[in-house]
């Protein structure tokens, strides 16, 4: 296949990718004026979006079966054509539980169109291109949780919050007919019969961390309610993956984890993406809670993360070229950790052009550190493996970064007890920079040869 097709699909599913991410985080600004409307308190809005979390986090894990029984074209056209109805019937939802109901059928879509789509590409790409597939893969997860606040406001400001769904239509559209002419039809295979127990006890226990996680964001969670869902889904998890060790065909194949590139990017890499998903959580907080800066003060100066995504995506390629990816992965968990140490050291007097530097260089260590995870997870997987890789890839890296938000959140209410204002935003950001800092030592004990396979050759 050639390589302008290869880039084409690589870039219609991060497309699809965007719009699923937007769509986990983009209503946390829309909650008032959606209450408004359903005549609900804004903070009942709430359970829509764990909705929609929760049945992505449940629905993953199945996709790598399904996709087996009927192929990646036919079910990554369903997946397109499930989330933008979905879209639709949202915004057309005249009360709470309506919204709700559509907000999980599109979770539906968006749990087949995450892992599906990757596939999708990882199975027309060989491994001297997978940097630049990935890195362009990559994109949506590092933009959708930063423009969302701001894209939130905007469209509920000057709109209405139905439009917030109703720009997903043209651009699901366009979407499902490009993959109708590039997306490859292949051989459907025949998966042994599905692993019910692994289903029941994996989809169980993964929705009650996810629940859990959607707790531990709130205010006063109830300590005896947090602590039985947090039984609850780490008993079924270790259920679930006790299981999956012993299964012969099972829903969730774990031997990837043997794999140490695999294995790196999905335990540091975790650590890395759930501190970096916190962040954009509490600089919004800390600008208008406690700086007093306007919302759109704050989101303009949130954008700058992603003005630093954007600075280092052409050089991340020759990043990887030149140093390797256990040096890279160190010097940018490092440098994420640094940034996020000097986050607690902001104040309402802190000059506006040293916040745009610090969010700015916080974004290069971000990308950088996002794509060398994502990259090197797949190196050493073989091909006839890269279904089963894939989906326990999406799996934990949807966990990580439901968890993102509750860390963060939690960070701040233990910090509440060093002193209000700054000093609870100063903790929460060096709670989360010595989590991140724990993935540098992970970095630093990697192989050096680690993802020589697709390293691309100096010169």
């Amino acid at each position: 296949m050639g390589h302008t097709r290869q880039r084409n699909i690589a870039l219609l599913v991060a497309g699809t990718f965007f719009m699923e991410n937007l769509d986990g985080t983009i209503l946390t600004t829309a909650a008032p004026s959606i209450g408004r409307s359903l005549a609900v308190p804004s903070v009942a809005v709430g359970i829509t979006i764990t909705a929609y979390l929760l049945t992505l986090a449940v629905l993953i894990p199945l996709s790598g079966w399904i996709t087996r029984r009927l192929g990646s074209r036919r079910i990554f056209l369903a997946a397109i054509a499930i989330f933008t109805l979905a879209s639709v019937l949202c915004a057309l939802s005249t009360s709470l539980p309506e919204l709700t109901i559509m907000r999980v059928l599109q979770g539906i879509g968006g749990a087949m169109m995450v892992p599906v789509g990757r596939l999708a590409v990882l199975r027309v790409t060989d491994r001297a291109d997978l940097i630049r597939a990935i890195a362009l893969l990559t994109w949506p997860a590092l933009v959708a949780p930063i423009v969302a606040p701001l894209a939130g406001g905007i469209i509920t400001t000057y709109f209405t919050w139905h439009w917030i769904f109703l720009i997903n239509v043209p651009l699901g559209i366009v979407a499902f007919f490009a993959a109708l002419r590039i997306i490859p039809t292949e051989e459907r295979e025949s998966p042994p019969r599905l692993d019910w127990l692994g289903l029941v006890l994996t989809c169980t226990g993964l929705g009650s961390l996810v629940y859990l996680g959607s707790l531990l964001a709130e205010r006063d969670p109830g300590m005896i309610l947090t602590i039985g869902w947090a039984v609850v889904g780490f008993g079924l998890v270790g259920l679930a993956i006790a299981h999956q060790l012993r299964a012969p065909h099972p829903l969730l194949d774990l031997r990837a984890l043997r794999i140490e590139t695999f294995r790196l990017s999905h335990a540091g890499g975790s650590l890395f993406r759930l501190t970096v998903n916190a962040v954009p959580f509490l600089l919004p907080l800390l600008f208008q809670d406690v700086f007093g800066y306007s919302p759109l003060l704050s989101g303009a100066l949130v954008l700058f993360v992603f003005v630093g995504n954007l600075a280092i995506k052409p050089a991340t390629t020759s990043l990887l070229r030149r140093f390797g990816f256990p040096a890279v992965i160190v010097a940018a968990s490092a440098a994420a950790a640094l940034s996020m140490a000097l986050m607690a050291l902001l104040s309402s007097s802190t000059p506006l052009w040293v916040v745009i530097v610090l969010l700015t260089a916080s974004g290069v260590a971000r990308s950088t550190g996002f794509t060398a995870y994502n990259t090197i997870a797949f190196a050493d997987v073989e091909r006839v493996e890269m279904t089963d890789a894939n989906t326990l890839a999406s799996t934990l890296q949807q966990l990580a970064a439901g968890f993102g938000v509750a860390v963060g959140a939690v960070a701040l209410r233990l910090g509440d007890s060093f002193g209000s204002g700054s000093g609870a935003f100063g903790f929460a950001f060096a709670v989360l920079a010595l989590l991140t800092a724990l993935a540098t030592v992970e970095g630093l004990l990697l192989s050096k040869s680690a993802g020589e396979n697709i390293r691309p050759a100096r010169g």
